[in-house]
């Protein structure tokens, strides 16, 4: 009887099989197959045969044709600073909304209107935001420079030739702005798991006397696993992705800074990408593509190791 209704099951999927054939699995394939072509077109769809691993070579290794031009974009610029903001935004923002979420949900009065202004700015434009957060980083009326109390301390750009963009500044107002925009969701999430933990636990705590640092640490994150696995794992890609954040703070050139502290800008792997795609070089692009997916798949087949033995269902 199973086997009869399959067809439907089938038909009811077709939909959604159909929409993933077309714009999932088919541009995964198209970009691995121009991954290995030379000088692709995409707006005529023509190449000039194929360059096997030439276009890897190039954006990988400085030994090409290019003279290491894209390696230099991709290894010492693009590459660090993507995995330096990753490092830096993924476990800052999980502690960070986890102890916001064990706060709300601890509080009785006007907890339904906490969530709605925490959640509020995960439903506002990233470009937007950005905008508004290169307005507070200003150097001349920026808010973050009169709360320092300091003057003319270039952050993000500079407003005049005599002033100097430092690596690091550039590198904390993105973060910064990044970990700001990305909370909402994870204390959503974890406030859910929250609330699905059995008050039975804590009720047993309390009878045994035990502090809250250790309840927090014995019983909630242990119960919280799941949920941390799962904002690890999406944090983690939604790092490596990083681009609206780039393009709304430092504009379409990705900022410009003092060589002596750091990269010259703050591109990343996919502002790379998109810059590349706009200068019609679709075959480094995919190259890079493939590079960064290839990274992307490591991290979490690591994650998924690692939580075997950590995460608690």
């Amino acid at each position: 009887m199973e086997s009869k209704n399959n067809w439907k099951a089938w038909l009811y999927l077709a939909p959604v099989l159909i929409l993933l054939a077309v714009f999932t699995f088919y541009p995964i394939i198209n970009t691995v197959y121009v991954s290995f072509l030379k000088d692709y077109n995409y707006t005529t769809g023509t190449h000039s045969g194929f360059a096997w691993f030439d276009n890897y070579v190039a954006v990988l290794t400085p030994y090409s044709e290019l003279g290491g031009a894209m390696y230099e974009k991709v290894m010492k610029i693009a590459l660090p600073n993507t995995l330096l903001i990753t490092i830096i935004t993924v476990p800052l923002s999980i502690i960070i909304s986890m102890v916001i979420a064990l706060t709300l949900n601890s509080i009785k009065i006007l907890k339904k209107f906490f969530q709605t202004v925490f959640f509020m700015p995960y439903v506002t434009n990233a470009i937007a935001i950005g905008m508004v957060f290169s307005v507070i980083f200003s150097t001349d009326y920026g808010i973050f420079n009169n709360l320092l109390g300091v003057q003319n301390l270039a952050w993000i750009y500079r407003t005049s030739a005599s002033d100097t963009v430092n690596y690091w500044r550039a590198l904390f107002a993105i973060c910064f702005y990044i970990i700001w925009h990305s909370l909402p969701y994870k204390i959503l999430i974890f406030l859910g798991g929250l609330q699905n933990i059995d008050a039975q636990y804590y009720d047993a705590a309390k009878i045994d006397s035990a502090p809250k640092w250790k309840i927090a640490l014995k019983i909630t994150v242990p119960l919280l696993s799941p949920q941390i696995l799962y904002m690890m794992i999406t944090s983690f890609i939604g790092s490596f992705k990083e681009y609206n954040s780039v393009i709304g703070l430092f504009g379409k050139d990705g900022g410009n800074f003092d060589v002596n502290t750091g990269p010259s800008t703050m591109q990343t792997m996919v502002f790379f990408i998109y810059d590349q795609v706009d200068k019609n070089n679709v075959h480094y692009a995919s190259a890079a593509s493939i590079f960064l997916f290839l990274i992307i798949m490591a991290f979490t087949v690591i994650q998924n190791k690692v939580s075997k033995k950590r995460v608690h269902y």
